[in-house]
């Protein structure tokens, strides 16, 4: 990582004569994920003044988990967002870039979501459970499970029958499960809530 600017910590200039120096061996002892130190860092343009907050780290916390639950259940795109790709190759304009990351959440696309998240060496295929232990983990014995109620779900709505596809969507958010429509298919998660039990109880 390249940084030619000054550093500061909630908005001082990084001294160790204020009491506010740390590196990043420091952050990651305190259980500071590097995915999230990475985050911030390329938030600020290498060319301009970094600031690091308690803020900026909570929301990249916050971004981070919301991205990793969007992505849970799928596979990279071939080539990244191209918006995103043009992002970087102007000056290396990673702020921009975080920016169209963004974009491409809202729009519902997780391969292109990995695609471009990993050029950042965010989003990486591996879910450390040291550095994420309470994310929400996808339990793969409930796979099948899933499957075929998101397959009732598909067939209810071709068929109007808006009475049981209701009963599912409802029965997904009382059993904790995240279910989003993206064009490629629906991606699921889990909420700290999730229960199978109620999961079951909808076959």
């Amino acid at each position: 990582w390249m940084h030619n600017e000054m550093l500061q910590v909630e908005g001082k200039k990084m001294s160790k004569s204020l009491g506010n120096f740390f590196t990043v061996r420091d952050l990651l002892e305190q259980g500071v994920p590097g995915e999230v130190i990475r985050f911030v860092m390329l938030s600020t343009h290498y060319g301009k003044p970094m600031d690091w907050t308690e803020k900026k780290r909570e929301e990249a916390e916050a971004t981070l988990r919301k991205w990793r639950d969007l992505t849970h259940n799928a596979a990279p795109s071939e080539l990244p967002d191209a918006v995103f790709l043009a992002a970087l190759e102007d000056d290396l304009n990673t702020p921009q870039a975080i920016s169209e990351l963004h974009r491409i959440s809202k729009e519902l696309t997780p391969d292109q979501m990995l695609s471009s998240a990993r050029l950042l060496g965010l989003l990486a295929q591996e879910n450390d459970p040291i550095f994420w232990p309470d994310l929400p983990g996808y339990a793969a014995e409930y796979e099948a499970t899933i499957r075929e109620l998101l397959d009732l779900r598909k067939l209810a709505r071709e068929k109007r029958d808006f009475e049981s596809s209701d009963r599912l969507r409802k029965g997904f958010a009382d059993a904790g499960l995240i279910v989003q429509d993206t064009p490629q298919g629906a991606v699921w998660s889990e909420s700290p809530n999730f229960d199978p039990k109620k999961l079951e109880a909808l076959k």
